[in-house]
């Protein structure tokens, strides 16, 4: 019986092996059937390929494609459109942090490459997509309750190419977004200075929106900030400030806030917030 189990075990195990074997052969095989592909190819041949991938979706594949032409001809002709190539392509295979890698050093190596104007811009782009969940994907949300550092890295980057580069053809799109973002952040800080009202940090609070009516001057955000500044200053006591606030408040925003803010502008972001996944 001793012996019965020591044959078994012999062949299970040479059977292991000489699988192994095979899958490491054929693994073997594939990958010199893979170089051998490549070996031959120029850098046309390449750049073309990675482009298909691109138009596929499939940024994986386009990303070694790139990278391959990269490392095989530093020099050549497609060596500076390729770094921006490989740059939007680790963006729309969302990963932002070698997506910006890629076009700073593109920015580092081609200060004056006649395209680094949309380097600045894709960094903008893709810090403006960073946190972006899948369901904020398909579903209405407060994007202003975003962390609020990628809002201000994105911005600060569409601000550096409309200063360099005014005359860009990504300037105009670069403004919207400035404005779109500049918005958000300061709800943002409205949003704190909630926070700190729910706390009874009023002190807190009415500064938080008093920041946002001098530094975010025309904004939806300021009748808002108005609210929390008149709030906070009764809860303090100070009712000279509290009446100054209404005043400006009433004086500029008689019928209310101009844009509705986004828990009151759709049945559904108002569903959204009942939920409470923006919380």
């Amino acid at each position: 019986m001793r012996l019965f189990l020591q044959k078994t075990f012999f062949i299970f195990f040479l059977g292991l092996i000489i699988q192994g074997c095979e899958t490491l052969q054929n693994f073997k095989f594939e990958g010199s059937e893979a170089t051998s592909k490549y070996s031959g190819w120029d850098a046309k041949q390449f750049h073309d390929n990675a482009r298909a991938a691109m138009e596929k979706e499939n940024y994986i594949k386009a990303i070694k494609l790139y990278e391959t032409l990269e490392a095989r001809y530093p020099f050549g002709d497609y060596a500076a459109q390729t770094q921006l190539d490989v740059a939007y392509a680790y963006f729309k295979n969302e990963d932002p942090d070698s997506a910006i890698a890629a076009t700073d050093r593109f920015i580092k190596i081609h200060p004056r490459s006649p395209n680094v104007d949309y380097a600045y811009y894709l960094k903008g782009l893709i810090n403006f997509n960073r946190g972006i969940g899948f369901l904020e994907r398909f579903l209405p949300t407060d994007s202003s309750q975003r962390n609020p550092s990628n809002v201000q890295e994105s911005y600060n980057n569409f601000q550096e190419l409309t200063r360099r580069f005014p005359e860009s053809k990504y300037a105009p799109d670069a403004k919207q977004r400035m404005l779109s973002l500049r918005n958000n952040l300061a709800m943002y800080e409205i949003h704190v200075a909630r926070f700190y009202m729910k706390r009874r940090a009023y002190v807190s609070a009415a500064n938080r929106a008093s920041y946002v009516v001098k530094e975010f001057q025309r904004t939806p955000a300021v009748p808002y900030a108005l609210q929390v500044m008149q709030a906070a200053y009764t809860k303090l006591g100070l009712d000279d400030l509290a009446a100054d606030a209404a005043r400006v408040y009433q004086e500029n925003f008689p019928d209310g806030p101009p844009v509705l803010e986004h828990k009151a502008a759709t049945v559904v972001n108002q569903i959204w917030d009942f939920i409470g996944f923006d919380q």
